[in-house]
């Protein structure tokens, strides 16, 4: 008596798999059976199959990133910062700000003292003077009370400000580029309480 194994019978309850539908993924040619009615294309040498464990590939060098410090929306402060990241304001915050980088003043944020700082975005309130920054934005639903002092000045429709603004001048000429207040109001001849000299 021998003992083999049967093939089974296949079963007709499963349907057949159905076909797989037609790729955007760029195949090989067949050159054997597909014909070319324009120029001639040189033959394509096979692509080898990608390695299963490819080594990662060697990363460029990494700029230093500066990291933004975030007052959040819930927290009042008091105090002053100092620094060289970026501040992101979305709380309130009483005091002075001087960093090397950026500082944004989140909508509905508020801050009250003076700025130092390479660039100042103005998205809520700021109630001070901006010193020395090379470009201060004031967006549209920004509102300011206080002197800016800057190299480059933005200013968008809808936003506030009460202050005095110097823009465009380096430091050094700042003392040749100043004109009084008079000047600036075309009152040459008045004193800022508007008695005649």
């Amino acid at each position: 008596m021998a003992i083999f194994n049967q093939p089974a019978p296949p079963k007709r309850d499963n349907p057949a798999p159905p076909p797989q539908p037609e790729t955007a993924l760029k195949r090989e040619p067949d050159t054997l059976n597909e014909f070319s009615f324009g120029q001639p294309t040189p033959p394509q040498a096979p692509i080898a199959p990608a390695p299963a464990a490819a080594a990662p590939a060697p990363r460029a060098p990494e700029r230093e990133t500066v990291k933004e410090s975030l007052i959040a929306s819930d927290l009042s402060i008091e105090g002053k910062i100092q620094g060289s990241g970026h501040i992101r304001i979305a709380g309130r915050f009483k005091g002075d700000v001087q960093v090397d980088g950026d500082l944004t003043v989140e909508l509905g944020a508020k801050l009250n003292g003076g700025v130092r700082a390479r660039k100042v975005v103005i998205a809520g309130e700021l109630e001070g003077n901006i010193e020395s920054a090379q470009r201060v934005e004031l967006l549209e639903s920004g509102a300011m009370i206080g002197d800016v002092k800057a190299g480059v000045v933005t200013v968008a429709a809808g936003s506030r400000m009460r202050g005095q603004v110097e823009f465009g001048w380096e430091d050094k000429d700042s003392g040749n580029a100043k004109t009084s207040k008079h000047e600036k109001n075309g009152h040459g001849a008045k004193t800022e309480n508007g008695a005649d000299s």
